[in-house]
């Protein structure tokens, strides 16, 4: 009788002890974080020169450069978000954004097209 006292006791101080405290998790789609500085989201392209050095550091294979018709595609079903187009670009053209809300219903949403020496084709 008094073991099942004294765990009713604990089980209430642990309860009491909880219920005070800051939440953890925040409501989702109405507040939303800010990523901090070093956060690697999708990644943008802007004034792409066709080097290929963003293609050859990719380790998931996410980046395609089709020369012959001035295009660049990055994959973002593949990527991996680790940054190395971004890191390894000697023009500086690749940039990790903070966007992070990337779900989508339709996969070619998640295809980035864009034109050598050009902006985002789609998006």
């Amino acid at each position: 009788m008094f073991k099942n006292i004294k765990y009713l006791l604990l089980s209430m101080f642990v309860v009491f002890k909880h219920l005070f405290k800051k939440p953890v998790t925040l409501e989702y789609p109405e507040k939303k974080i800010t990523p901090p500085k070093e956060f690697r989201g999708k990644p943008v392209v802007k004034n792409c020169k066709g080097c290929g050095i963003c293609l050859r550091v990719c380790p998931s294979g996410a980046i395609q450069i089709d020369k012959e018709n001035s295009s660049f595609k990055i994959d973002l079903k593949k990527c991996i978000f680790c940054g190395n187009c971004a890191y390894y670009c000697p023009h500086g053209a690749i940039k990790m954004s903070e966007e992070y809300e990337l779900a989508s219903n339709d996969k070619e949403d998640l295809i980035m097209n864009y034109r050598i020496g050009g902006v985002d084709e789609r998006n």
